[in-house]
């Protein structure tokens, strides 16, 4: 898929806020820090069109960005919660939860998570959450040029084991880097081939 255009089209603070579409929504979510912002940078060819930050959980809304006027790239807040009190986490996973769970145009949640950690329990709490919930997703591993590519698989492969004690049948999963563009073809993609399924 070629990105021909990406437009901002306006941020929510509530779920039912969110823009009167039909077109298909690919949401992007993960714990704070995992290099989100840079990723949908990356994949849409726009430096700036999701503003980084060098605070950690600085996403406070649901931004839509309209993509090839066909679909819309969603970035949502993370779920680690970084230096947030009690009542702002509540309200954070009010949103992100009512987004993931009602939001009748979410068509793929992309669930980040940094390739350099083992697995983390909030990892795999959330993805047992949507899969629970029968949420469509898939795993987006990023920041993997920060690592050898032995060290990355392996660390790749001991998510899916942990999650292999849950699951019968893995979702799909990409290996990322924002800054050498691995994975950007396969991502884009798989979104393009769940559209074109979409339209049969």
């Amino acid at each position: 898929m070629k990105i021909i255009s990406a437009e901002y089209k306006g941020s929510s603070p509530r779920a039912d806020m969110c823009p009167q579409t039909t077109l298909p929504e690919y949401a992007f979510i993960g714990r704070s820090n995992v290099g989100k912002s840079s990723l949908i940078n990356m994949l849409t060819n726009r430096s700036k069109l999701a503003m980084t930050s060098s605070t950690p959980g600085k996403t406070m809304l649901v931004n839509h960005f309209l993509i090839n006027n066909e679909w819309y790239l969603v970035d949502l807040p993370g779920y680690g919660f970084a230096l947030r009190g009690k009542r702002e986490m509540d309200k954070l996973w009010n949103l992100i939860s009512h987004y993931v769970l009602e939001r009748e145009q979410l068509t793929c949640l992309f669930v980040l998570i940094d390739i350099r950690h083992e697995p983390q329990k909030k990892d795999i709490d959330f993805i047992n959450f949507i899969g629970e919930n029968g949420v469509p997703f898939a795993i987006v591993f990023t920041k993997a040029d920060k690592l050898t590519k032995q060290k990355a698989q392996k660390n790749v492969e001991d998510y899916l084991t942990q999650l292999r004690e849950q699951w019968e049948e893995l979702p799909p999963h990409f290996i990322t880097s924002s800054s050498s563009k691995m994975g950007r073809e396969e991502l884009l993609d798989y979104i393009e081939s769940i559209n074109k399924e979409a339209k049969q």
